[in-house]
């Protein structure tokens, strides 16, 4: 097997490449920056500039399937200049890569592409599976909407797509968890709002491997990536707090101050998805942490 991974120097790219590389699978992807080229037998670096479409077709050599993770972060203050740049790197990321297969010869059969859970309407009472229908009138749910639209069009050139859709990722050194340990460090750790919004999260090392499950078992559609059992944010806090041995002494931390410090950013601490991992379950993926205190043990 031969994959192209796109955002493979990311979080979720460099789990997913250590799980490629453990099963013997060579891999190329695809970067903005030359100066992160490298060149061994089994991980080979391509450069592509998706702005203006740009990109090696030399990356496709060999390739069975894609796995498409690029995308600006949204960890950002959403300001108009920086909304565009979400949007339209995921959507040129898309672009691409289609552009690309459509003009040469290739033996790619797979296009797996990360989505978000943000395309669910925030509720603090349904369990989303994959199926609803209702979207987010959020910035984030636009975004996920044209993102997975653009996805489903490699269908037209014949590859079976599967689509992601990533919770709140956990890892020890990147992403939300850092910036939630820190403070209760500290002991000024708090939780937001009322703290009764779900959040759905997934270790690393599982959202990693169910993309590598997706790919294995060729699994088409879409897919919660989550773990089978979301929490509130009151209780992710809790069990931070516990696990790093701190006491939580300060009130709840109200939303207007978020929204000052943040901007519209800020919803990305309120929004309440508890998302269903049902699905992916019923296909035989098996997590190596399924609960929180597991996680947060092997991690902080």
């Amino acid at each position: 097997m031969k994959v192209l991974i796109t955002g493979a120097t990311g979080l979720i790219g460099k789990s997913i490449v250590y799980q490629c590389h453990a099963l013997g699978y060579s891999v190329h992807y695809l970067t903005t920056s030359k100066g992160k080229i490298e060149n061994s037998p089994n991980y080979r670096g391509f450069f592509w500039n998706p702005k203006i479409g740009d990109i090696d077709s030399k990356c496709l050599e060999g390739v069975n399937a894609i796995i498409n993770l690029a995308g600006s972060t949204i960890a950002q203050r959403w300001t108009e200049a920086n909304k565009n740049e979400i949007l339209e790197s995921r959507i040129n990321s898309l672009k691409t890569l289609n552009s690309l297969l459509s003009q040469h010869t290739h033996s790619v059969t797979h296009i797996i592409s990360a989505s978000a859970i943000g395309i669910y309407p925030s509720s603090v009472t349904n369990f989303y599976e994959e199926d609803f229908s209702d979207v987010s009138g959020t910035f984030l749910g636009e975004v996920v909407v044209k993102w997975e639209l653009e996805a489903d069009t490699f269908k037209e050139l014949g590859l079976t797509v599967s689509k992601i859709r990533i919770g709140l990722v956990l890892d020890d050194k990147e992403g939300a968890l850092p910036q939630i340990a820190r403070p209760v460090k500290l002991g000024l750790g708090a939780a937001f709002g009322n703290g009764n919004q779900w959040q759905s999260w997934i270790h690393k090392t599982d959202l990693s491997a169910m993309f590598v499950y997706v790919l294995n078992h060729k699994l088409p559609g879409v897919f919660n990536g989550v773990a089978p059992n979301p929490v509130t944010n009151s209780e992710l806090t809790k069990s931070v707090a516990r696990t790093l041995k701190r006491p939580l002494i300060l009130p709840n931390i109200p939303r207007f101050i978020m929204k000052l410090i943040l901007g519209d950013m800020h919803i990305l601490l309120f929004e309440s998805q508890r998302v269903s991992s049902k699905k992916i379950e019923n296909k035989g993926f098996q997590f190596s942490y399924a609960n929180l205190k597991s996680s947060l043990a092997n991690l902080l």
